[in-house]
């Protein structure tokens, strides 16, 4: 995983340092915080989890929910909430985007497949324990865990399959919100390849309700 350079002090304290930007163009920003913290801010919360800073808010007995994703806060503010989720088979997050917040994520174990819209389609990636992807305003994507099995073209959810997971078998990972998260909108594809909202929540649930 790589090395994290800023904890969650020392990044307040350089953004206060930071000389005031132009009036004009802050009132139209979000948030003092920017991709780069938030991925910073992640990737120093997965290593904190990793080292067991944590451990108190995790499932009792280190046994992980397989039916549902489950989440926990690690930290809040005003400016910022951090996430650990743990991911389950089959369990889409469905297309979403997270209103007014900025996004990034740290994935400690197992891989997640995200499925963007880039315009015209769906595109696939897949993160692995110790990537990191961010997501501006606008962004709009579907999660979910990654199947198991090699070679598969699309996720259990998309393509009908099931795939086995243990209590013992997580694939988590932790994400940063700024503005914390306080709405999404859910989209689908409609049969003329463009996008269409079809709803927007509150919700101050990470990736959507658990």
């Amino acid at each position: 995983m790589r090395s994290s350079v800023l904890s969650i002090n020392s990044a307040r304290s350089a953004l206060t340092a930071t000389p005031p930007l132009d009036r004009a163009v802050s009132s139209a920003l979000p948030t003092r915080l920017r991709p780069a913290d938030l991925l910073r801010l992640t990737d120093e919360g997965a290593e904190d989890v990793l080292a067991g800073r944590y451990d108190h808010l995790l499932p009792a007995n280190g046994i992980w929910p397989v039916e549902e994703r489950w989440a926990t806060r690690l930290l809040a503010d005003d400016e910022v909430d951090v996430w650990l989720i743990s991911w389950t088979p089959g369990k889409s997050t469905e297309l979403h985007d997270h209103a007014g917040s900025l996004g990034a994520l740290t994935v400690l174990s197992g891989a997640l497949s995200e499925f963007r819209w880039n315009g015209t389609e769906l595109r696939r990636r897949t993160l692995t324990a110790g990537d990191q992807a961010s997501f501006p305003i606008g962004w709009v994507h579907d999660v979910m865990r990654a199947p198991a099995a090699a070679g598969d073209s699309l996720p259990a959810a998309r393509n009908g399959t099931a795939e086995s997971v243990g209590p013992l078998d997580p694939t988590l990972s932790v994400h940063a919100y700024s503005p914390p998260l306080t709405a999404m909108s859910y989209y689908e594809v409609t049969g003329h390849g463009t996008l269409r909202r079809t709803r927007t929540v509150l919700t101050d649930q990470p990736e959507g309700d658990m």
